[in-house]
C-alpha cells in the first residue's frame, strides 16, 4: 500500500510531500503564482508513470535475459476539452529485435500505474476533526 502526506502552509504554493521515508517539494511555476520550488502536480503524475514504466520494462527484460541497456520514457500531458491525454514515447537502448521491442511496448500498456490511470481510481474524501 502506498501512502503520501502533503502539507502546505502560507508560502504560495509550495507543498511538502512525504512519501514513505522520502520528502519532496511540489509547487506551481511562477507563471501560476508559485515559487517553482519543485515540480508541478502534473509533472509529479508524469514522473510516477515514467518511473513505473521504466522500472517495469527493465525488470521484464532482465527476467527474459534481453539486452536492454537503457529505457527513456518521454511523457507529455495535455487536455482535449474535459479529457486528459498522455503521450508516452519509449526510447529503448540495446540490441533488441523488433519482436522484443514490440513486446516491451505492449508491457508498457500494462504497468501498474498505467492501469491505475487508465482504469481510474475511486477517491473518497473525509474531514479530520478540527485542530485547535
Amino acid at each position: 500500500m502506498a501512502r503520501a502526506v502533503a502539507t502546505i502552509g502560507t508560502t504560495d504554493w509550495a507543498t511538502t510531500v512525504v512519501a514513505g521515508r522520502h520528502s519532496m517539494v511540489v509547487d506551481e511555476p511562477s507563471s501560476l503564482g508559485g515559487q517553482d520550488a519543485g515540480p508541478a502536480p502534473y509533472d509529479v503524475l508524469l514522473a510516477s508513470l515514467g518511473a513505473c514504466t521504466a522500472i517495469t520494462l527493465r525488470m521484464y527484460a532482465e527476467r527474459k535475459g534481453w539486452p536492454l541497456m537503457a529505457v527513456e520514457v518521454d511523457l507529455k500531458h495535455f487536455k482535449d476539452g474535459d479529457r486528459s491525454h498522455i503521450d508516452r514515447l519509449l526510447r529503448l537502448t540495446g540490441g533488441l529485435d523488433d519482436a522484443q521491442r514490440a513486446r516491451l511496448a505492449d508491457i508498457a500498456e500494462r504497468t501498474p500505474v498505467t492501469l491505475t490511470l487508465k482504469g481510474g481510481a475511486d477517491i473518497v474524501t473525509r474531514l479530520a476533526e478540527a485542530a485547535a
